[in-house]
């Protein structure tokens, strides 16, 4: 067969449909929806969820009082929320940022059962969902975070 005639074949088998293209096809369109959640839930976590503690909006007042945690407990979740936000859109702190987002929907569904009589309880399990998902499907950047860390050290 001739160089040509290899390259030929090869370009066919190449743009069959069912041989390569739908299989990278197929990981663009994951990893463009894996964004997309991830700006999703970043938009979520500071506009709807942190914005309301950060500017003391009287729910998230009342919520806090009400839980026993007053205003500090608030502006600290705030900023946690929106800190998790930014981390989303880091690609070398995203796992990270859903595990520690993730972490902090267990602590609100707690408090959500045990002070709020399950009352939107399963807005953090839901929340969670996602969350445990990018965490594994970024999980390599944790080995690249790391050697950031111990490169600094």
């Amino acid at each position: 067969m001739t160089e040509s005639a290899a390259s030929a074949s090869l370009a066919t088998t190449a743009s069959a449909p069912g041989i390569a293209e739908p299989a990278a096809a197929r990981g663009r369109r994951a990893r463009l929806a894996l964004r997309t959640v991830q700006v999703l839930l970043a938009l979520f976590y500071a506009v709807a969820s942190a914005l309301p503690k950060l500017i003391a909006h009287p729910s998230a007042v009342d919520s806090f009082d009400r839980i026993g945690w007053g205003g500090v407990g608030m502006y600290t979740i705030g900023a946690l929320e929106l800190a998790g936000a930014v981390a989303l859109l880091i690609p070398v702190l995203q796992s990270v940022a859903a595990t520690a987002l993730s972490a902090l929907m267990v602590g609100a569904f707690i408090v959500q059962v045990t002070v709020f009589d399950g009352q939107n309880a399963a807005t953090p399990l839901i929340l969670i969902v996602p969350l445990a998902l990018i965490a594994w499907a970024r999980r390599e950047q944790n080995t690249r975070l790391w050697g950031l860390l111990r490169s600094r050290t």
